[in-house]
């Protein structure tokens, strides 16, 4: 009897109005890299517009178009990764929004594109405690001469580092003055 008694009320829930959706993102946003994750690369490419670096992620979103349409898992950072790098030698990689502006096929690592680290602001702030900001942030690839595979864990002075086949995929797709937000 008492399930019979629960009926009529499971009936007046059902037919209660709907809540209202909560507002989306607006479009303009790239989505956040977790989102952006899940998302299967449907749309064809050949060459990148912005990058977007998660670093508690240990990913990077390359997007076309607005569209995300490649991630990069497992990236490598300075042997400090947690914080904005501030200073030389801090051994931390910079967040913010930045710019591919250079390549160096040239680097002591399988090839590598130069981020416009540091920014006005970075070396504001350096220069209020009297420091140098730092600089030569790349993505770049392993050390040249390694015999195989990948350096284990963090190791860079402040880059983002990649596999070799992945350096050589960006530096084929994204050009000199691509947007990179480096997110904490």
């Amino acid at each position: 009897m008492t399930r019979l008694a629960l009926l009529p009320l499971l009936a007046l829930a059902a037919c209660a109005a709907p809540q209202p959706k909560q507002a989306e993102a607006p479009v303009s946003q790239p989505p956040l890299a977790r989102e952006a994750a899940r998302i299967v690369p449907q749309r064809a490419f050949s060459q990148i517009d912005y990058l977007l670096v998660d670093k508690s992620e240990r990913m990077m979103i390359g997007y076309a178009g607005g569209h995300p349409v490649k991630v990069w898992r497992g990236l490598q950072f300075g042997d400090q990764p947690q914080g904005h790098k501030q200073f030389e030698g801090d051994e931390r990689t910079p967040e913010g929004r930045y710019v591919i502006e250079g390549r160096n096929p040239g680097s002591a690592y399988h090839l590598s594109l130069k981020i416009s680290y540091p920014a006005p602001a970075d070396r504001e702030f350096a220069r209020q405690y009297g420091r140098s900001p730092g600089g030569d942030i790349f993505l770049h690839g392993q050390p040249n001469g390694l015999p195989f595979g990948r350096v284990p864990g963090d190791w860079t002075d402040g880059c983002i580092a990649l596999s070799n086949d992945e350096i050589e995929e960006l530096w084929r797709i994204v050009p000199d003055g691509t947007v990179i937000e480096i997110r904490p």
